[in-house]
């Protein structure tokens, strides 16, 4: 008789005991050697079993975690949104793919050592790693019925319950000893997206940048392609090489960019400096849906910054196309992240965010002050769920546009926005006028000015300078303390 899945005996690899550590590259390089060791045994264990009968025994390796217990309410620096927990206790987080958040792990475990002069435990999770989110798309996972047995019995599979939003969204999270989180995603929460991210972008996690625009409109990746390329051509720009779908990468800035067959629903481009400090660009395509999802995966990375630059309908009779709009508030009637961040909930401007990209307006424009409002206008941007919301009954969404003092409406930004407020990701948004609906002026074709073209030019270069801006940032002021709520994970 074929035993049960319950009735077979589980084979684990031989790891270290779990460890204090009082430095973070110590702790790091512990995280990294408990990882690869779950990571090559499941390799190895899948590659030896996938073809046959269903092995008598089942295979399970665990995440490493990290630890820290603190006994006292000694005051931190309150001025850092991160690197410190409210209040005694203990705090763990799962740990995945140290290797990709090497810098990040090494950063917040050593602010962690600091403020609280306390040593941290590395060791091994009670979390099983699925096989799955192991061999990372090196190997060819078969699904059920393509091999002599269900790969569930044998290995451990994703689980849908343990991917998900509780830490971010407030929902109370314990990890299942009682220990509160450290860090605001889990290790298969965190696994899940980045294969998630590979198949939508088709493009690496390593790839992505910790500066990160958001696009709905084609014409930004060829000039973003352009300005690459010219970056490339600089010996001092400090830019080192420029990757697009499909992960090929070209540092000559004459050659050629091989691209996939068949582009990925949301084509992604990244102009790479070390420590991930250059700018990634991501056409999301239009709605929110969109914007959701390529926020949603997108966040696990811990980026800086997110800005979304890309069209919008102008609503004020004084717009030109080719106006711009700085956002300062949003009208969210996008719906998608309703169930996740209540729409009574204020979706605050970033003073930072806002500075960088009024700068890099009069920067481009050579317009300053009051000047400046010939071409740009700051107040509410609506996003909306209805690309056509022109063919329905107009007196009920133009009331609420006026009411709101919306100056302009399209469909990802307020999205963006509030997933960067949700996963305190500091976010803004610029958009460009690109038809004014309530005035006679759809978006139809022929109807682009030159004026209109011009600018439309200028505003990638826009969101460009004011990612550089935020570069050049220190990191305790790009994350503001507006994006932390009562309770708090000590990682940003």
């Amino acid at each position: 008789m074929i035993p049960s899945d319950a009735d077979l005996p589980v084979r684990t690899p031989e790891v270290p005991g779990a460890e204090t550590f009082s430095d973070a590259a110590g702790a790091v390089a512990r995280l990294r050697e408990l990882y690869d060791i779950a990571v090559d045994f499941l390799t190895r264990s899948f590659n030896e079993n996938v073809v046959g009968e269903r092995p008598d025994t089942r295979f399970r390796a665990f995440y490493p975690e990290l630890r820290l217990t603190t006994t006292t309410f000694a005051h931190n620096d309150t001025r850092l949104s991160f690197g410190h927990v409210a209040e005694p206790g203990t705090y763990s987080t799962t740990i995945t793919r140290p290797d990709l958040f090497e810098g990040y792990l090494t950063q917040q475990i050593d602010l962690l050592i600091q403020n609280h002069d306390q040593p941290v435990t590395v060791g091994v999770s009670t979390t099983a790693m699925p096989v799955h989110f192991a061999v990372r798309g090196e190997i060819n996972v078969p699904q059920d019925g393509a091999i002599r047995y269900a790969l569930r019995d044998v290995f451990d599979v994703p689980d849908l319950a343990q991917m998900n939003d509780d830490i971010v969204n407030g929902i109370g999270f314990r990890y299942p000893d009682g220990s509160a989180p450290l860090a605001p995603f889990t290790a298969p929460r965190i696994d899940y997206s980045l294969a998630r991210l590979q198949h939508y972008t088709a493009t690496a996690p390593e790839h992505f940048q910790n500066h990160v625009m958001f696009t709905n409109y084609q014409f930004y990746v060829q000039e973003f392609e352009a300005f690459a390329r010219a970056m490339l051509a600089d010996p001092d720009s400090g830019y080192t090489g420029f990757v697009a779908p499909g992960c090929d990468e070209i540092t000559d800035p004459q050659a050629p960019l091989p691209m996939p067959e068949k582009l990925p629903q949301m084509p992604t481009y990244h102009l790479k400096r070390p420590g991930n400090a250059g700018i990634t660009l991501v056409n999301i395509g239009v709605g929110p849906s969109n914007a959701k999802t390529a926020t949603d995966h997108i966040a696990v990375l811990r980026p800086h910054a997110w800005l979304m630059v890309g069209h919008c309908a102008g609503l004020r009779n004084s717009q030109r196309l080719g106006d711009f709009v700085l956002a300062h508030g949003y009208l969210r009637e996008d719906k998608v992240l309703d169930d996740d961040l209540p729409v009574w909930v204020p979706i605050p401007a970033l003073a930072e965010i806002q500075i960088a990209l009024e700068t890099a307006v009069a920067g481009e424009t050579a317009l300053e002050g009051y000047e400046l409002k010939r071409l740009m206008r700051t107040g509410t941007v609506a996003s909306l769920d209805n690309r056509n919301w022109e063919l329905r009954e107009h007196t009920g969404p133009v009331q609420r546009l006026s009411q709101s003092r919306a100056i302009a409406l399209d469909m990802e930004s307020a999205t963006i926005a509030a997933n960067g407020f949700r996963f305190r990701v500091p976010y803004g948004t610029l958009l460009c006028v690109s038809d004014k609906p309530l005035h006679g002026e759809l978006k139809l074709p022929g109807m682009a000015s030159d004026f209109y073209k011009t600018q439309v030019a200028r505003h990638l270069m826009i969101g460009i300078r004011a990612m550089e801006h935020l570069r050049e940032m220190p990191l305790e002021r790009i994350h503001s303390r507006k994006l932390r709520s009562f309770e708090e994970t000590a990682f940003l």
